[in-house]
């Protein structure tokens, strides 16, 4: 969770045009609301390593056929034909397994049967070498398709259970356009110890964007106590001081039961903002986060830093102070930007972070979608891959 000083940020980088609408569509997988998996790139690139696999157990049949024609009579390719099923066995169903070890025997048993040594003891051998691999090859496609399908059920169950600790905001809000994305530093999860949420109120909508310290299942344990403690103190009080309070009280409850360092040094960075209903103003409590971003619609960017700073949620015991939020305009057309440190910690190479505030200037996106996959395609380019830490964006457009 550290901060970057203003002499590593990148700056005077000139503006640049935003990307139409139908290209970001093109590139984009779904409506670019939904949290992605790091590695979409990585995975096509194992999605195509996987069907030149799958074509290996008839290149080794081919090869073997092609070997047995131009060898002498006292070489054969029996191991090419014996690999063929077992190679097949990870990668193919039952039936295509079976048809593999089938094909490699027909094969051997019509080579020898020109060669007129079908039958003989050597040939014989062979053939129940193959066989005997084909067998197996069975039997570890059986063992195979079975921890398949006891995995695939293990990750429903795990993407269910993190889809309700946080879930996918709707596309409009209270009258405003919303899109959410996260992107966790570990490939294959969906969550991790940062976290956003929105909620139309009575008091307006509000938003939370936070991250917790440490990984694993304590931090997850950690959101799931933040968002659930936001989501009804978003309701019930009537200022966002007040709901930071109601959270650090939720958080200092959860320490209490958390082991080891987490339970002495556990905190949590948030940012909260709320849109009151028939103002265009946007109201902030910051509690130690990264600033929001505010995206005016004419290319300006605003960075919403705090009148005071303040430390985060759950380090109350180091010192208590009244929360005070900050007021900002708030127009028609801008839209509001909230992220962890997981994009403005995003190193190159060389080791220069990533500046939304800087790169995002004198540049105009016309939905919170279009800004996010934006943002996460010049994250995963300035850091030849991914993010190095997890990474949650929230924006919010007012109409």
């Amino acid at each position: 969770m550290g901060k970057r000083g203003d002499a590593e940020r990148e700056t005077g980088r000139p503006a640049a045009e935003e990307p139409s609408a139908e290209g970001a569509s093109a590139r984009r997988g779904g409506n670019g609301r939904t949290p992605l998996g790091n590695y979409k790139s990585d995975r096509r690139t194992a999605s195509r390593s996987r069907a030149l696999v799958r074509l290996l157990p008839a290149v080794l049949i081919v090869a073997g056929v092609i070997f047995d024609e131009a060898a002498p009579p006292r070489f054969n390719a029996s191991p090419l034909y014996a690999a063929a099923p077992l190679i097949a066995a990870p990668f193919f169903s039952l039936l295509g397994t079976v048809a593999t070890g089938a094909v490699a025997l027909a094969a051997v048993s019509l080579l020898q049967w020109q060669a007129g040594t079908l039958g003989e003891v050597d040939s014989t051998t062979e053939l129940l070498t193959i066989l005997t691999c084909g067998l197996l090859a069975v039997l570890s496609n059986r063992v195979v398709s079975r921890s398949g399908e006891e995995l695939a059920t293990a990750r429903n169950i795990a993407e269910a259970a993190q889809r309700a600790v946080l879930p996918i905001p709707a596309e409009r809000i209270g009258g405003f356009d919303v899109a959410a994305r996260y992107e966790a530093a570990q490939a294959d999860a969906l969550i991790g110890g940062d976290l956003y949420a929105v909620q139309e109120t009575p008091h307006g909508v509000r938003l939370l964007v936070g991250d917790v310290r440490g990984k694993g299942l304590g931090a997850v344990e950690a959101v799931a106590v933040v968002i659930g403690a936001f989501r009804e103190a978003a309701e019930q009080e009537s200022s966002l001081e007040m709901v930071a309070q109601r959270l650090e009280r939720a958080l200092a409850r959860e320490g209490v039961r958390r082991e080891g360092l987490d339970q002495f040094e556990g905190f949590t960075t948030a940012l909260l903002a709320e849109i009151p209903p028939g103002q265009s103003v946007v109201r902030t409590v910051n509690r130690g986060h990264p600033e929001p971003l505010l995206l005016d619609r004419d290319g300006r960017v605003r960075v919403l830093v705090p009148a005071q700073p303040a430390l985060p949620l759950g380090m109350g015991d180091l010192g208590a102070w009244p929360d005070r939020s900050d007021t900002a305009p708030f127009p028609s057309g801008a839209i509001l930007l909230l992220f962890t440190d997981g994009l403005t910690e995003a190193r190159d190479r060389r080791g220069v972070f990533y500046d939304p505030a800087a790169r995002l200037t004198g540049r105009r996106f016309g939905a919170p979608d279009h800004l996010l996959e934006t943002l996460s395609e010049e994250v995963r380019v300035h850091t030849g891959g991914g993010p190095q830490d997890d990474m949650a964006l929230l924006a919010l457009r007012r109409p």
